[in-house]
């Protein structure tokens, strides 16, 4: 693979992670989002500060990334469990401007030069770049897949689930809102500070800025254009929103505007996204099923 098409492919699956926790919190539970780069950018700086002024490696700032991440996700999803709907967007919007400016404004963190000289990922005493590192994001984003399957087949699971299509209906069985939801939105900004910490490490130099708004934004739609609920959704998603730029790349000016118009269309006539129930790809690969060898047997 050329250098170019492995650094393509590495944001891809960098944003796939990212995009599987926000899938947790809109798909599974039924949340509203629009903040998720918020979190990103925690597990980002939070690798970063302890790889540059701790001299902590990646391996072992890694737990304290995702304790973080989660403790944060705790504590600022339980404000965000009192509002839904709009008022729900609304606030994570809040989120995500109030956790921007603190890293931009604040000199510990880098201010507006941001923070470099983020080492590389090392293993087996190897620093991993390229295709090495490529296969590292894909392995992590092959774990965060197979925990999405597990849990979606869980108790917690299957009360998000049911949350998301009607919350009074399942707290009348003795499903908690708060406990469920709040779970969901833990785990979400578990993989976005996940997916921040990896970036981090590939860019070698962050700044606040690179978690913007539009940054959460492109989150959401590739999460509505994949399928929201469901497995593979959240990495198509990616995969097609990671490679138009590069093949549009004259159009790369006009993206919030391409993004909104995609965003806007799939709602109105793919709400299921790209591999929802109701969605023409996955009528189309059933009927190729059906008609396959391996179909008419089964």
């Amino acid at each position: 693979m050329s250098g170019y098409l492995v650094t393509v492919a590495t944001v891809i699956a960098i944003q796939a992670i990212a995009a599987c926790g926000l899938n947790v919190i809109v798909g599974f539970a039924g949340q509203i989002s629009l903040g998720h780069a918020a979190f990103m950018a925690m597990g980002a700086y939070t690798t970063a500060m302890l790889c540059t002024k701790v001299g902590l490696g990646f391996w072992s700032a890694l737990p304290l990334v995702i304790l973080v991440s989660g403790a944060m996700g705790i504590l600022l999803g339980l404000p965000s469990l009192r509002v839904r709907d709009d008022f729900l967007a609304i606030t994570t919007i809040g989120i995500n401007f109030i956790v921007e400016a603190v890293f931009l404004y604040t000199p510990f963190f880098g201010g507006a030069l941001g923070i470099s000289g983020i080492p590389r990922i090392s293993f087996l005493g190897e620093p991993l770049k390229g295709v090495g590192f490529l296969g590292l994001c894909t392995g992590f984003l092959a774990l965060v897949m197979f925990f999405c399957w597990w849990f979606a087949r869980t108790f917690a699971g299957l009360a998000c689930f049911a949350l998301r299509e009607e919350e009074a209906a399942a707290s009348s069985i003795g499903i908690s809102p708060v406990r469920f939801k709040l779970m969901a939105f833990t785990l979400g900004t578990v993989m976005a500070g996940l997916s921040g910490a990896l970036y981090a490490h590939y860019m070698r130099m962050i700044n606040a800025t690179d978690f913007g708004f539009p940054y959460s934004v492109m989150m959401l739609c590739i999460v509505v254009l994949g399928g929201m609920g469901t497995l593979w959704g959240p990495v198509l998603g990616a995969a097609v929103l990671g490679s138009l730029p590069e093949i549009f790349r004259p159009l790369v000016d006009y993206r919030m505007l391409l993004y909104t118009a995609l965003l806007l269309f799939m709602i109105r006539f793919q709400p299921g996204g790209l591999l929802g129930e109701a969605s023409v790809a996955r009528g189309v690969i059933r009927r190729i099923w059906r008609i396959s060898p391996q179909g008419v047997r089964g």
